[in-house]
């Protein structure tokens, strides 16, 4: 049986995945095809979490944290050693990422520490940045990591046409 791609889904697709329809049209387009790559792409994966996630999922409003919690419930869960917590300090260490967004940096540590093939999210700030993504790469392959791939659903879609 052929190994599918790993995953790390970062957690704010579970928040666009499970949120409201959003008025603002950006937002609205973000929730539509973290959608529909759920529906129709993330069975070719296997998906993961961390910690991290769940705990940032299970953040402000019941309701909503419920519904997120609830999306995520059957992901296997990466272990936060000792190895992701000093990527992720010497990540925030080399200012590339402020020490007020830390947890990005672990997100990144995370999934670099366990050799993920992808880093799925829609932080387009600290994560999936092409102006930090080099600076990242540098810092996870002295390291001794594999750098995953960092990407939002619109990006992983495979070919296929969501139209």
């Amino acid at each position: 049986m052929e190994r599918k791609p790993s995953i790390y889904l970062e957690t704010t697709i579970p928040s666009f995945l499970t949120s409201r329809p959003s008025t603002n049209l950006i937002v609205a387009a973000k929730q539509e095809v973290t959608r529909q790559w759920w529906e129709r792409r993330k069975a070719k994966f296997e998906l993961l979490i961390s910690q991290y996630v769940l705990d940032e999922a299970a953040a402000g409003d019941a309701q909503a944290a419920t519904r997120r919690l609830e999306a995520i419930r059957e992901l296997d869960l990466l272990e936060i050693d000792e190895e992701v917590l000093r990527l992720a300090a010497s990540i925030v260490e080399a200012g590339v990422i402020p020490p007020r967004a830390q947890t990005d940096a672990a997100h990144i540590a995370v999934a670099a520490r366990h050799s993920v093939d992808f880093l799925l999210t829609w932080n387009c700030t600290h994560i999936a940045n092409a102006e930090i993504m080099p600076r990242i790469n540098f810092l996870v392959s002295r390291a001794g990591y594999f750098m995953p791939t960092i990407c939002t659903p619109e990006e992983l879609c495979g070919g296929e046409d969501y139209e």
